[in-house]
């Protein structure tokens, strides 16, 4: 298969990314050490001023740096991710470029994103981003684990949530309700695993049907602990699940970086524990839920049309929209 056919399938992903409201990523969660050093992005090309010539710049920068799967990807020092085949990894620095033309405001933390590689029926109706985060917290103990309730731990998120929404109306973004679990906070104690998943809304919308969901999944080590966010609709979340699953799998740490390779004399422990994790920082992870949204109902019009044609990926995205559209009249 050619770079050229490989990569498409890639970039209509992102550019279907940018046109439906869709949920965000969280800026990076507080960390007790300052985080390991990612490489500068690179300077705005001129006319970055305009959202839609950015946005087309962002796009196509990470599908020239995208590398598809089978690969091993290193991330930091700390962990590898055995990416399978039918999946692309967009580096740190292109994936913080394209996230900023979403709106987004990522922080040093950020790993890169894994997005879908068609090469085949599977691919073709994907939709669906995974960002990938390392925080430096330390040691996170996982005793809360054992005694943790998932209303209890609703409550606090949405409690949370409510906090931050005084923080998104100084934004001018819309404030976030928090609804139901999709799926309770699970911890495997043998593999050092975290996975949850909240429904939210904007607030000014009517109904109690969520529009797009962040499937979080986390993996503990010894120093900290990387996050892998699955981005997709509600009405698509139980059929990607598998795919944050299987790449949450495919993680590992590295010899020496393990959980298990703690050392209580010498190493940091880290100021919360494994409930903050869905509660408390997560309240601040949903913080920028809005985002994307906020973005694509400001520019869609502007970014969509032009810049898909011109990228030549209309007939895909386009040509299944009109087949929706067709079918709803």
């Amino acid at each position: 298969m050619s770079a050229a056919r490989a990569f498409a399938p890639i970039v209509a992903v992102l550019w279907g990314l940018l046109l439906p409201a869709a949920p965000s990523f969280a800026a990076d969660e507080p960390a007790a050490a300052a985080p390991a050093p990612t490489p500068a992005t690179a300077p705005a090309p001129a006319g970055a001023s305009d959202p839609r010539a950015e946005a087309e710049a962002a796009v196509m920068a990470a599908q020239k740096a995208a590398i598809t799967g089978p690969h091993e990807i290193a991330l930091r020092d700390q962990a590898v991710l055995q990416m399978p085949a039918k999946f692309a990894y967009i580096p740190a620095e292109e994936s913080r470029r394209l996230l900023k033309a979403m709106g987004n405001q990522p922080g040093d933390n950020l790993l890169g994103m894994i997005v879908p590689d068609a090469g085949g029926e599977e691919g073709e109706d994907a939709s669906w981003i995974v960002v990938m985060e390392y925080v430096d917290s330390g040691h996170i103990k996982e005793d809360d684990a054992k005694e943790w309730n998932a209303d209890e731990l609703l409550k606090s998120l949405r409690e949370g949530t409510e906090q931050g929404n005084e923080e998104r109306r100084k934004l001018g973004m819309g404030e976030l309700q928090v609804l139901r679990w999709i799926e309770p906070p699970t911890y495997s104690a043998d593999t050092h695993r975290l996975v949850w998943s909240a429904a939210t809304k904007d607030k000014s919308e009517p109904g109690d049907t969520p529009r797009g969901v962040n499937y979080n999944t986390y993996a503990l080590g010894r120093e900290g602990y990387v996050s892998l966010n699955l981005v997709t609709g509600y009405d698509t979340i139980e059929k990607e699940k598998p795919v944050a699953r299987q790449l949450l799998a495919a993680l590992q740490f590295k010899e020496g970086r393990r959980y298990t390779d703690f050392t209580e004399s010498t190493d940091r422990i880290a100021e919360y524990g494994l409930a903050a994790l869905v509660g408390g920082i997560a309240a601040k992870k949903l913080g920028l839920l809005a985002v994307i949204a906020a973005f694509a109902l400001k520019f869609a019009k502007v970014i969509g049309v032009a810049a898909i044609a011109a990228l030549g990926i209309g007939a895909k995205f386009f040509g299944r929209k009109k087949k929706d559209d067709d079918s709803a009249s």
